[in-house]
């Protein structure tokens, strides 16, 4: 992927430049839920900001140029200051993604009105840009709502799992091996010769697109 990116270096320029706003309103979409839940863990640290250098993880990005996904660095919260313990992580964890669809939203909407006002799909240097921070906002957030830790989505799964338990969870172990968990998956669709975390994110990538009205890109 990266080579190819290479090649054509405009699109190149758009794909670095769409994955900077992508992470960089991913993160500070956290920080900012964060301090509204009432920890300041993440202002205290300067994570709330638009600064997208605070936010680059340097393994997550380069592996949105290798494989294709990626990750920012995460946003550190104190579970101690939050108001209303695991409901609270999983508002803190939705903003991310939510960031990301309503960015997308808002980077398809003058295709979306060009097309309606003219019937013909729009062309040109700018719709090509805008088209690519929709998509790469509509790829970050259904990888991060997959319920593996530490992306998004498990946070979402420990509240549900949480409903249904009257004892605590201890999830420290499946913490632990989320990462390798995604890894290996990774690993074992470059063995196959098939993505597997496309196959898994591609029915939430398609939801998304419509829900944005983005399924034309």
């Amino acid at each position: 992927m990266l080579f190819s990116l290479f090649s054509e270096p405009m699109t190149f320029l758009f794909f670095v430049v769409a994955l900077l706003v992508a992470i960089t309103v991913h993160e500070f979409a956290h920080a900012w839920a964060g301090v509204m839940q009432g920890d300041p863990t993440a202002k205290l640290m300067g994570r709330l900001t638009l600064n997208p250098l605070v936010h680059l993880d340097f393994l997550g990005t380069l592996m949105i140029f290798l494989v294709g996904f990626g990750w920012g660095k995460p946003v550190p919260y104190d579970p101690r200051h939050v108001r209303d313990g695991r409901t609270s992580e999983a508002v803190i964890a939705l903003a991310g993604p939510l960031s990301n669809i309503i960015t997308a939203f808002i980077f398809a909407l003058p295709a979306r009105i060009y097309l309606a006002t003219t019937g013909v799909l729009p062309e040109g240097l700018i719709f090509q840009f805008f088209a690519t921070v929709a998509t790469l906002n509509i790829i970050l957030a259904a990888f991060n709502l997959l319920p593996i830790p530490p992306l998004d989505g498990s946070k979402i799964l420990y509240l549900v799992i949480s409903k249904f338990t009257s004892r605590p969870l201890d999830l420290r172990h499946f913490e632990q091996i989320g990462p390798f968990l995604i890894l290996s998956l990774v690993v074992l669709g470059r063995l196959f010769g098939v993505s597997i975390v496309w196959r898994l994110i591609e029915p939430l990538v398609a939801a998304i697109q419509w829900l944005v009205g983005a399924t034309f890109f």
